[in-house]
């Protein structure tokens, strides 16, 4: 959990930034709306490099184990961040700026793309029989305990900053990575790698490719928790990131709305993601993912109807809502049912595949499309939220058809 939070925070770091900084500095020279979608296309970048992180890990984690490979993801998400809050921006080195900043979202996506299969895998392959809902969210806590961090440092640095936070001030949270980044690498360099996937490399029965044994003999599964990513990042991205700009649109630029709202929403995720983790071992991985996938819409549309009203205490309860209670039910049991759906030999390649292909499928493109999406509804929400019923439809599918896990022993 701690591992995975400093690797969440550095990466929802970027999002934060990229709502709220990389406009003005990165992209100047253009108008609101194609600064805003150019803003989103780098954050979409870090998307698009997660599948190439879950190839290259899945093949190290299935043959060497699961240890090694977080080291070095946190490693490399910690150098990429860091460099980030040392960027020069636009107005200091032209064109090259938003180049290098591409540069190193792409490092964070490949580092986002090997970290969670490690962790999920590593949590759920420990975990007591009954009990893996729950161990497996502890992973995920990550996420919520990530963006706490992240908005919560931003928060507090553009509070405190004021006026000089464009100029120099944004900077600190990236830098801050380091002194994080420091307290991971002593704990994962303390982690074990489960017996079960010991005991079947001391057998030298590790598989020589599993990203192609995966997808020769496991495709259906593939495909299948693919689906499974679809509607929940999308959610969470739409609420948590692209939440940030469209709220600048009624609460004004300097409001910290949304930065609240997303707050309250990671504190709550750090109680709602375990229960709903728990309650997947009690009553089985595709009831909460079920009920997830067909409200989402419901979250969504209150999300927006609270943003047009102007009230602040409906935006909080909006998204709390639609974070906590929605995307949650999806989230909390989501490392247990992925690993549970793949044997030990392609487990960290099975699970990661379908985990970062629904992840840039979806949730890397989700404020990019929310933009242009806006623009042309004349400013209006509904065509993001047809947008976003189409891929809960397919969640919503995947999670039928998935086969029920939660009493199965791990293969």
């Amino acid at each position: 959990m701690i591992g995975t939070t400093i690797e969440w925070y550095d990466f929802y770091l970027y999002a934060t930034a990229t709502a709220l900084v990389f406009k003005p500095l990165f992209f100047p020279n253009v108008s609101s709306t194609a600064g805003t979608l150019a803003a989103f296309g780098t954050y979409a970048v870090g998307f698009g490099a997660r599948p190439l992180g879950a190839v290259i890990s899945g093949h190290l984690g299935d043959r060497v184990g699961r240890k090694a490979v977080l080291v070095g993801a946190l490693l490399l998400m910690g150098i990429a961040t860091t460099a980030i809050g040392v960027l020069p921006t636009y107005a200091q080195a032209g064109i090259a700026a938003p180049a290098l900043l591409v540069v190193l979202r792409l490092l964070q996506g490949l580092a986002v793309g090997a970290e969670w299969g490690g962790a999920a895998l590593l949590s759920v392959e420990h975990a007591t029989p009954g009990r893996r809902g729950l161990f497996g969210s502890f992973t995920q806590l990550g996420s919520s305990a990530g963006m706490l961090l992240a908005t919560g440092v931003y928060y507090l640095v553009r509070t405190v900053a004021g006026e000089a936070f464009l100029s120099w001030a944004w900077r600190v949270p990236f830098l801050l990575s380091l002194v994080l980044v420091a307290v991971g690498l002593v704990i994962r360099l303390r982690l074990t790698d489960a017996p079960v996937f010991a005991e079947l490399r001391a057998r030298g029965e590790t598989a020589r490719l599993p990203v192609v044994e995966v997808l020769r003999t496991q495709p259906r599964n593939v495909a299948l928790t693919t689906g499974l990513r679809l509607s929940q990042i999308a959610l969470f991205v739409l609420l948590t990131t692209y939440s940030l700009t469209y709220l600048q649109t009624t609460f004004g630029k300097d409001s910290s709305v949304g930065l609240v709202a997303v707050m309250v929403a990671s504190a709550v995720g750090l109680v709602s993601t375990p229960l709903w983790g728990y309650l997947s071992d009690r009553f089985g991985r595709r009831p909460p993912y079920l009920f997830g996938s067909a409200a989402g819409i419901v979250a969504l549309v209150l999300f927006f109807l609270a943003a047009d009203s102007g009230s602040a205490v409906a935006v909080v309860l909006a998204i709390v809502f639609g974070v906590n209670v929605v995307h949650d039910a999806m989230y909390g049991p989501q490392a247990a049912w992925f690993g549970e759906l793949f044997d030990t030999r392609v487990r960290y390649s099975g699970a990661s595949l379908g985990y970062q292909i629904g992840a840039v499928l979806s949730g890397g493109f989700a404020p990019l499309f929310a933009a242009a999406l806006l623009a042309a509804g004349d400013g209006k929400p509904w065509l993001i939220v047809a947008y976003f019923a189409g891929l809960a439809v397919l969640t919503f599918a995947s999670a039928w058809f998935a086969r029920e896990t939660n009493r199965e022993g791990l293969a």
